[in-house]
């Protein structure tokens, strides 16, 4: 009886085996392989040299710019998609499911295109954009602004994915009581629901944060390819490269990867500690 037994199992663990190998090969493949390869490149004159690069001041410049337009929109975005996700959960209203379904359409967009839109949008010549930089003197595109509204637009949808099962799954027993006891409903909200939502709210704004830090195609049509002005650390890879600085490019691309890496570990740690809650 243990042959055959035996045998059986061994049939068993070989298709495991084997899908087990295709994963980790195309892992291995498709993301070890090409960072090895930017490490190489970035490191290949040392660590001093690869310091030296980011810090030149046109680098430097499009990393900052990157850096604080990428946080600011993740406050913008932690604020309005909070209030978005809560609309949309806890109130009925026609066309709800249609700004459902919305809500994933930059997901699907070519960002390319969504740079193309706002162009068409807030454009000096055009009426929204022109009307802005007549009379308030806020310039849009090719400038900071625009840089944070297409932001704004291709990441919007990682934080109310990321809040809107948590708060669809709350008892709301709990809402009821604070309510009978005389609590106010920003009292309840604040008191009651936003504790639970937190974690992922948090957690969500790091993805979109590390999702905006390495845009490029929205970015480099609103916002153009001006050094010292509107260029952001992903354009300045495409205009290092252009120019055979590829040194360059490698050192801001590892910079780049190293804090998308960090984000997304600490994305990930809250996502643990917010699974043990639940």
């Amino acid at each position: 009886m243990d042959i055959p037994l035996s045998g059986t199992f061994q049939k068993r663990k070989l298709p495991h085996l084997a899908m087990r190998s295709a994963g980790l090969t195309y892992i291995i493949l498709m993301i070890v392989v090409p960072l090895i390869v930017i490490l190489q490149d970035g490191f290949r004159e040392g660590v001093s040299e690869l310091i030296r690069q980011i810090s030149l001041p046109i680098a430097k410049h499009a990393i900052v710019l990157t850096l604080w337009t990428s946080a600011l929109m993740t406050l913008i975005n932690a604020v309005m998609g909070l209030i978005t996700t809560y609309v949309i959960v806890r109130f009925s209203f026609p066309g709800k499911r249609l700004l459902n379904a919305l809500i994933d359409l930059p997901l699907a967009i070519p960002t390319l295109v969504t740079g193309v839109m706002l162009v068409m949008l807030y454009g000096p010549q055009e009426a929204i954009g022109g009307f802005l930089s007549q009379k308030i003197s806020l310039d849009i595109i090719f400038a900071p602004p625009g840089i944070v509204i297409s932001l704004l637009f291709i990441s919007f949808p990682f934080v109310v994915r990321n809040i809107q099962p948590v708060l669809q799954e709350l008892d709301l027993t709990q809402e009821d009581a604070a309510a009978t006891l005389g609590a106010s409903p920003w009292k309840i909200f604040w008191k009651v629901v936003f504790p639970s939502l937190f974690l992922p709210l948090l957690s969500g704004s790091l993805l979109s944060f590390s999702r905006a830090v390495g845009e490029f195609g929205a970015v480099v049509i609103v916002a153009g390819n001006i050094p010292l002005k509107t260029q952001t650390a992903a354009v300045y890879v495409l205009g290092a490269v252009e120019s055979e600085n590829r040194l360059g490019a490698s050192a801001v691309s590892i910079l780049l990867v190293a804090i998308a890496l960090l984000v997304l570990f600490i994305a990930n740690k809250l996502h643990q500690r917010w699974g043990v809650k639940q």
